[in-house]
């Protein structure tokens, strides 16, 4: 089919110009089962109006409808959903759930999150999920995240078609204007849903659908196609940065971590990229503009003994030493008050109990251990960092600050002030079973050798 020929089917909606629209997105199309999300709005109900027909000829089609329970006709217009189902003889499923609004997001937002969510659980294994979202959604997108001050993902807006879990989204109305799909409704004479929320301005959406883009089309009458236009290109340089992002990523990588020397050798803007691509592809929501300044700049900057951190809602960022690490957002532990030095009598026991559910130490005899028990003496004491600690870990060398040797094997700053340390006469032979001091190393035919063991408390402060 030529490319003008199919210009001209796609100018108006219909079955035809729909089926046309999906065996471009879909490559197994026809042979694929579809899921029509179905508010029982205009355009969710065009498209599974235009799909129904379809089905005669063994397309797989069906839809589900998501009743958020916010609204106090949400029940009237599941029934509604579950009438227009059977007079098109599509199947339909209904799912109602409760949506939890945390707190400083929008409940709009929320109910979004909580409707997508339900959506996948709701679709069978391979099914792909089709979304109504017509070319003056997409200019809505564009110009909402503009007004943000988004970057190119979000000038890109909506694909037309996108991961979702495990299967797709595919979004088959980009290409039609919502007053095409009326257009086609009305000769179809099928009701529709009418939510009175759509007319409330308070809502940027509704204002910008109701108030702005009036008088923009008035003057710029194919300004939703130049956006969707503008979108596309978008898209294509969002998969340029994304490509660039991995590589970089790849380069810096020292297992789950980035390696802040390898950061620090690329530009800022790129640096920044990186750092995105890195955080999404952890599955956590980008953090805001100043977060992510702070990240690739003052973070990246700090002395390696700073320990800086940056958290937001989804996650938080740590730097250790040379390496910046990941992880969920999580409420801050409380801060470790260091128990009082104790004593451990060797005659009495070789097991000494740590208070506040730090575990316990043991010297345990072992042929080939690296303490000499004879150097022990009878009685230590056991005593947490106060600072200035410092350790002759070789035999002639020099004595090195414990912190020192803690930056250099990367122990996370929560772990250093926990770690047990074993005083002999007030002098530090040993922290926890990390490293011992050289007066106390076995060497040669020594009579009783033994092992130091920290047992961590699984479940305690420590």
């Amino acid at each position: 089919m030529s490319g003008a020929r199919r210009g001209r089917r796609l100018q108006g909606f219909g079955s035809a110009a729909l089926l046309e629209r999906l065996e471009a997105l879909l490559p197994e199309f026809p042979q694929v089962r579809l899921c029509v999300a179905l508010s029982g709005g205009i355009d969710s109900t065009a498209l599974l109006a235009a799909l129904a027909p379809a089905r005669a000829g063994g397309l797989a089609v069906r839809a589900v409808h998501v009743d958020h329970g916010l609204h106090p006709d949400s029940r009237r217009w599941s029934r509604q959903c579950r009438a227009l189902a059977r007079r098109l003889a599509v199947p339909l499923r209904v799912v109602r759930i409760e949506v939890a609004v945390p707190r400083g997001e929008s409940p709009e937002q929320a109910a979004r999150v909580a409707r997508y969510r339900a959506l996948g659980a709701a679709l069978a294994p391979g099914e792909v999920l089709l979304t109504a979202h017509t070319q003056d959604d997409q200019l809505e997108t564009v110009l909402l995240q503009l007004f943000r001050g988004c970057g190119l993902a979000g000038l890109a807006a909506m694909p037309a078609l996108a991961p979702f879990g495990p299967t797709w989204l595919a979004r088959p109305l980009l290409g039609f204007t919502r007053v095409q799909l009326e257009q086609w409704l009305t000769g179809e004479h099928l009701p529709v849903v009418s939510d009175p929320s759509n007319a409330d301005e308070r809502f940027d959406r509704n204002y910008l659908r109701r108030q702005v883009l009036p008088a923009v089309r008035a003057r710029w009458s194919s300004v939703a196609a130049a956006v969707a236009r503008t979108a596309r290109h978008a898209a294509e340089g969002q998969q340029l940065l994304e490509s660039l992002g991995r590589a970089d990523v790849e380069r810096a990588s020292d297992g789950a971590a980035l390696s802040v020397k390898a950061l620090r050798a690329l530009d800022l803007p790129r640096r920044r990229n990186a750092l995105r691509y890195w955080i999404a592809r952890s599955g956590r929501t980008l953090p805001d503009a100043r977060r992510l300044e702070q990240i690739a700049g003052a973070m990246i900057d700090a002395r390696p003994d700073a320990h800086p951190r940056v958290a937001w809602r989804a996650a938080r960022i740590e730097r250790h030493a040379d390496l910046l690490l990941i992880a969920a957002a999580a409420e801050e532990p409380a801060p470790f008050t260091p128990p009082r030095e104790i004593e451990w009598d060797l005659g009495a026991s070789a097991r000494c109990e740590l208070p506040q559910g730090c575990g316990a130490l043991e010297l345990r005899p072992d042929v080939h251990g690296p303490l000499d028990l004879d150097a022990l003496g009878a009685c230590l004491r056991v005593t947490w960092r106060r600072g200035g600690e410092r350790l002759r870990v070789r035999p002639g060398g020099a004595r090195r600050a414990l912190k020192s040797l803690l930056q250099e094997a990367r122990v996370p700053p929560a772990e250093r002030a926990r770690l047990p340390l074993l005083l002999r006469d007030g002098e530090l032979i040993a922290a926890a079973d990390l490293w011992i001091d050289a007066s106390v190393r076995a060497r040669g035919a020594v009579r009783r050798r033994a092992r130091l063991i920290w047992h961590k408390a699984p479940h305690g402060p420590c």
